[in-house]
């Protein structure tokens, strides 16, 4: 012990100058954080009693929710009165509905509505539970398999609300990390999809596959700085079939080019093309002619041409039973009323058994989209087949509330002389690219020609009296 203390001591004589500096430093930062307090103690003056309630009687909480004003569209809502038909009573007026995306005309047929009431006989009203507890009835399984091969894919799951479908569909796949590129144009359900996903979201420019390019170039790129993170990343386009909010038709063959050149996946939300588009409704792929299997996943709602409620997802066997653990608008809400259930196989029954009503359906959407030309201080966004149309301003007047005033009156003018439209609607603050505001035109094979001629006539008739 005496020889090791020595040699401390040597040592202690023989270490350069800069090292004994920095120990001792090091040894008196240790000793002033022992001794030294973890905070200090802010001086704190003691109020009275008055200085106390004048501070109370000063302090405005903010308002749980933002004001709205009374004359807000939200809350001066029309009044339906019977099934919105053909013919609908709003307000306890006739009209003719140009405004429900009853396409097909099923909403009111006999054949579906006693197929819907045979099954309330059997199974009741509804489920009570998710299809894991007790919520799967066979009449759910028969769905499912009809959607299936209807769509000619491996497998479809359905869900009991549409807006549920693709918000649960997009994040049960894509996940933190991942990216998507979605066009700026997409419905509010995708954009939600997108928010619940927390990827990170690449807008391209509604339809421009050149933009769409740039941004996959891009990704390209930063993938080769860094390729152990791009082998773990993945990658997908959101697009719609029909847009909800402008009526286009999105350029799927130049998508598909673009799928295999960056080895993307495809998922495709088609509420409004289901049951419009292809010879036998089958949507978008079947128009163009594609094969079913180069898209990864397809959505749609059930709740427009098939008029009855909830979605479906379809595609390969994998892809779909991956849902069916993840998807949370499956796994975590009551599953569809049996009857809604049976009123949508009864709906699939009459697309197959009556393939023309696609054609009549197409022959009155361009019609109205000819005869809608022209109107002086509204332009017409959308295909010529969509079946919902959008009527825009030719010119904004540079405030969004007053444009929206403007398309009211146009509105009221036309339900006033019995013909039933309505303005799209949008969560102004919650949109990633907010449309401009416009008047929806929705269009059925239930409306004679002498109606879309009326309806037409009367929207030019309105605007006008109301813009100019």
């Amino acid at each position: 012990q005496q020889w090791v203390l020595v040699e401390m001591v040597q040592a202690f004589y023989e270490a350069p100058a800069y090292h004994l500096i920095l120990e001792g430093i090091l040894i008196l930062w240790i000793i002033r954080l022992l001794f030294s307090k973890t905070y200090k103690l802010q001086e704190r003056s003691d109020l009275t009693l008055k200085e106390k309630e004048e501070l109370i009687e000063e302090w405005q909480p903010e308002p749980l929710v933002p004001p709205v004003p009374k004359d807000h569209p939200a809350l001066n809502y029309n009044i339906v009165s019977g099934p919105p038909t053909h013919i609908i009573t709003v307000n306890g007026k006739e009209c003719i509905n140009f405004a429900s995306f009853n396409f097909l005309g099923l909403l009111n047929n006999e054949k579906v509505k006693s197929a819907a009431q045979a099954s309330l006989k059997k199974y009741g009203v509804g489920t009570c539970g998710p299809r894991g507890f007790y919520g799967t009835f066979d009449v759910h399984l028969e769905l499912e398999e009809r959607l299936a091969k209807f769509m000619r894919t491996e497998e479809a799951i359905i869900y009991s609300y549409g807006f549920a479908t693709i918000a649960s569909a997009i994040p049960a796949y894509s996940k933190r990390g991942d990216i998507v590129f979605v066009d700026e144009a997409a419905c509010f359900a995708i954009q939600k999809g997108l928010q619940a996903s927390r990827s990170n979201i690449k807008l391209f420019k509604h339809n421009d596959m050149a933009d769409l390019e740039r941004l996959l170039k891009e990704q390209e790129t930063e993938d080769q700085k860094n390729p152990r993170k791009a082998r773990v990343t993945r990658r997908f386009i959101v697009v719609e079939g029909l847009y909800m909010n402008t009526g286009d038709i999105c350029p799927l063959p130049e998508l598909i080019k673009l799928k295999y050149k960056y080895k993307v996946r495809i998922f495709l939300e088609e509420s409004l093309s289901f049951g419009v588009l292809g010879e036998h409704g089958r949507g978008i792929t079947e128009h163009f002619g594609i094969n079913i299997d180069d898209i990864d996943l397809i959505s749609a709602n059930m709740e427009n041409s098939l008029a009855s409620i909830g979605g479906f997802c379809c595609g390969r066997s994998f892809i779909i039973d991956h849902q069916r653990l993840s998807g949370q608008g499956y796994c975590f809400s009551a599953s569809l009323p049996p009857l809604l259930a049976a009123a949508a196989i009864e709906a699939l029954n009459i697309m197959e058994d009556n393939p023309d009503i696609f054609q009549t359906l197409r022959a009155k959407c361009e019609r109205i989209h000819k005869a809608l030309q022209g109107i002086s201080g509204l332009k017409v966004v959308g295909e010529s087949f969509s079946p919902a149309l959008h009527l825009q301003l030719e010119e904004s007047s540079g405030s969004r509330e007053h444009d929206v005033k403007l398309l009211k009156r146009v509105v009221d003018y036309c339900m006033n002389s019995g013909i039933a439209l309505t303005q799209a609607r949008y969560l102004e603050k919650e949109e990633k690219c907010l449309p401009p505001p416009s008047i929806r035109v929705v269009i059925t094979v239930e409306q004679t020609e002498q109606e879309l001629d009326k309806a037409a006539s009367l929207l030019k008739e309105a605007a006008q009296s109301v813009l100019n």
